[in-house]
């Protein structure tokens, strides 16, 4: 059974720099590119970043361009999403995810504003504050 564990959020004050890690199970990461995308409330889930299967290929919001990182080991199973330049608009709860191939095949990544979501973990919380 596919499963994805997020974990590494916390508070931390603006400016500040969080890795958030993505471990999954049940399957072969590799064979799949993995989503982030964050949901505060009251607001609507919002697309952070991607990284294709061979982890050559990756795409951000614009919100956050130049600040997150996505990388991947595929020999740990894990993704992971290195946030520099933390800002308080950045908190949010943090959810790794797969995507369901209405845009593209598993490996590769759909456009970062898409809403194709398919299985994702419990997410993490990251909190922006002075």
């Amino acid at each position: 059974q596919l499963q994805l564990v997020e974990s590494g959020g916390g508070l931390v004050q603006p400016g500040g720099s969080l890795r958030l890690s993505c471990a999954a199970s049940g399957f072969t990461l590799d064979a799949y590119a993995i989503r982030w995308f964050r949901k505060a409330p009251g607001q609507e889930r919002e697309g952070v970043s991607c990284i294709n299967g061979r982890g050559d290929s990756t795409n951000y919001a614009n919100s956050v361009k130049g600040r997150f990182a996505v990388s991947r080991d595929n020999a740990k199973n894990t993704v992971y999403l290195q946030m520099t330049s933390l800002k308080p608009e950045d908190t949010a709860v943090y959810y790794c995810s797969t995507h369901g191939r209405s845009w593209t095949s598993l490996g590769s990544c759909p456009p970062v504003w898409s809403d194709d979501f398919a299985s994702w973990g419990q997410g993490t919380q990251v909190i922006v504050s002075s």
